[in-house]
C-alpha cells in the first residue's frame, strides 16, 4: 500500500486523533466489533484504525474520514470533537502534501460514548 493508500490514512488520522486532550479512544464500527466478538482472541487487540473509516469521494476527487471516538468526562464534547476534526484534517492534508498530492479532505467526527474515569486511589 502506498503512503497515500488508505491504510496509511487510517493511521495518521488515529494518531491525530488520540493525541487530541480529551479523547480516551476510538471506537469500532459495530460491524468490525460483531466479528471480533464471534472470533475468540486474547486481549482487546483492536487497533485503532478500526475507529477511523476512510473513503475515497464518489467522484475520485478526494477522501471523506469518518472518526468514531469516546470522549473522557468532565470536557465539553463539542470542543473536543471540533479539535479532533482540526487536528485530523491537519494532518491528512500535511501527510497528502509531503507525498506529493493535493486532494481534498473532509473529516466528520461522531461521539460514540463517554467514558467514566474513576481514580483508584
Amino acid at each position: 500500500m502506498t503512503a497515500t493508500g488508505t491504510t496509511a490514512l487510517l493511521g495518521v488520522a488515529a494518531e491525530a486523533a488520540l493525541a487530541v486532550p480529551g479523547v480516551a479512544g476510538l471506537q469500532p464500527r459495530l460491524a468490525r466489533r460483531l466479528a471480533a466478538a464471534v472470533a475468540p482472541t486474547r486481549a482487546d487487540t483492536t487497533p485503532p484504525e478500526a475507529g477511523i473509516r476512510a473513503d475515497r469521494a464518489p467522484d475520485g476527487s478526494g477522501w471523506h474520514i469518518e472518526v468514531r471516538c469516546v470522549l473522557a468526562e468532565g470536557r465539553r464534547a463539542l470542543d473536543i470533537a471540533r479539535n479532533v476534526h482540526d487536528r485530523v484534517t491537519a494532518a491528512l492534508i500535511t501527510h497528502l502534501a509531503t507525498h506529493g498530492v493535493a486532494e481534498p479532505v473532509t473529516v466528520a467526527v461522531t461521539v460514540t460514548g463517554i467514558a467514566a474515569w474513576h481514580d483508584a486511589a
